[in-house]
């Protein structure tokens, strides 16, 4: 049995877990990253990535089948499967190798396999004890499914999802939240017909009310379908293919169904909660400065309770590197983390609802402004259509920006630093936005909140 000895040692090499290798190695510290599979965890190799990917090659379908309205004569002759997965692919390779090659230039171990925590300091990998001085686990999740429905033949997930080397002619996708409009939005532009289940009244019910209306309408007018509101209740599956029945007797027949109800903690088995590390669900449980309750032992990304998203893993990371260097770093909540679907259209948000800002200030402490995109040349010019909704307190700072249209997720770096800098409307309105830029509606909405609006009335 070898044992190796690190400043810091880290369980997942993920989002979060190579985020916090990378900083750990500037600030001097030595670090062991453990990984069972592949550096760079579900974002790199079955989500973030490759997903955005099979979405770029569907905008490029959408246009070429719609070119002819641009003046350009191009012809969509089908989907080439194979091509759009070697696309993808390289793309998934050379950031891999890019990764791998930082992380050996900045003098980080990796070690290969399973690890298992087995004391406050160390983490077993087969016949290796790994000892740090701190741990932080980072181990990821797994796509979840809902109790007595099996994945299995017919009934997958977003991870068999981006591995089908077909285009199904029907598919029922059961979730409307984030993975399921995206996936949905893949296989329209290939040329499938899609329906949706969502068991809450809305598509992406997590966002404002008002862009969720206005993305059901946009899916509407694309011939995705959707039912709302009602509750998955069963599935059968047959060589021809899946019928779904939901909880009111309606049944969705399609070749596939695909499980994008969320992702849930990879947690089990790992000794957690043998070594006394506080859990609920599966999730492991921090205070605001993302320490466990054992001294040392450290969670970070989609294990910790909130928002599953590979930049939020990302800021983690960083911020428990910083932490344990006596860096003091700034808590960022989970409400001013940027959030983006790359549908189309897209939505992109960041900081409180309306509805959440005015449950935090009152409704006559709270201030709304919806710029309609149709006023907006370069969206215009991309035939987009949808709003940028910014909610502020009254004489105060913005607390809020909600979008839904095209490459809006783009305009989010702006939106986020407004909200997390608590800056007034008045402050960002003298500022210049580039014309002709979709920049130039968050501008817009700045000045009509700051009392001189100049396109709009």
């Amino acid at each position: 049995m070898t044992e190796h000895n690190f400043d810091l040692v880290i369980l997942g090499a993920g989002s979060g877990g190579y985020a916090a290798a990378l900083r750990a190695s500037q600030l001097g510290m030595t670090v062991g990253l453990i990984e069972k599979s592949k550096v760079g965890g579900t974002c790199l190799h079955v989500g973030c990535i490759p997903t955005k990917a099979l979405l770029h090659a569907a905008e490029v379908a959408d246009a070429a089948r719609d070119s002819a309205k641009f003046g350009v004569r191009a012809t969509l002759d089908g989907i080439d499967v194979p091509a759009v997965i070697q696309y993808r692919e390289s793309v998934v390779s050379s950031k891999h190798k890019g990764l791998q090659g930082l992380i050996k230039a900045r003098g980080i171990t990796t070690i290969e396999g399973e690890g298992r925590l087995t004391s406050p300091t160390t983490v077993q990998v087969g016949e290796h004890t790994i000892t740090g001085k701190n741990v932080i686990l980072a181990t990821g999740s797994f796509p979840r499914t809902l109790p007595g429905l099996e994945i299995g033949g017919r009934v997958i997930t977003s991870e068999q999802a981006l591995q089908l080397d077909y285009v199904p002619n029907k598919v029922a996708i059961l979730g409307g939240g984030v993975i399921g409009v995206e996936f949905a939005s893949v296989w329209r532009s290939f040329g499938s017909e899609v329906t949706i289940i969502e068991g809450l009244p809305h598509l992406v019910p997590a966002e404002d009310e008002s862009i969720s209306k206005q993305f059901e309408r946009a899916y509407r007018k694309r011939g995705i379908e959707f039912s709302l509101g009602v509750k998955f209740q069963s599935v059968t599956q047959s060589e021809q293919g899946v019928v779904v029945t939901l909880e009111d007797g309606k049944t969705i027949e399609a070749d596939l169904l695909l499980v994008a109800v969320g992702r849930g903690p990879a947690t089990a088995g790992l000794g957690f909660e043998e070594v006394g590390v506080e859990m609920d669900r599966g999730f492991v449980l921090t205070d605001e400065r993302l320490r466990t309750n054992i001294p040392g032992v450290w969670a970070v990304g989609d294990i910790v309770p909130g928002l599953q998203l590979a930049h939020r893993g990302f800021q983690h990371g960083i911020f428990v590197a910083e932490e344990i260097a006596g860096l003091n770093p700034v808590v960022i909540s989970d409400t001013n983390i940027p959030k983006v679907t790359y549908s189309e259209p897209e939505v992109a948000s960041v900081g409180l609802s309306e509805k959440k800002a005015k449950e935090q200030y009152g409704d006559d402490a709270v201030k709304t402004y919806d710029y309609n995109l149709a006023g907006n040349g370069k969206s215009h010019i991309l035939e987009t259509a949808g709003s940028i909704k910014v909610i502020r307190v009254v004489d105060g700072p913005v607390v809020g920006v909600h979008m839904i249209g095209a490459r809006v997720g783009e305009l989010i770096g702006e939106a986020q630093l407004a909200v997390n800098w608590d800056a007034h409307p008045e402050d960002v309105a003298p500022l210049l936005h580039a014309h002709p830029t979709q920049h130039e509606a968050l501008g817009e909405a700045f000045l009509a909140l700051a009392g001189k609006p100049l396109h709009a009335i």
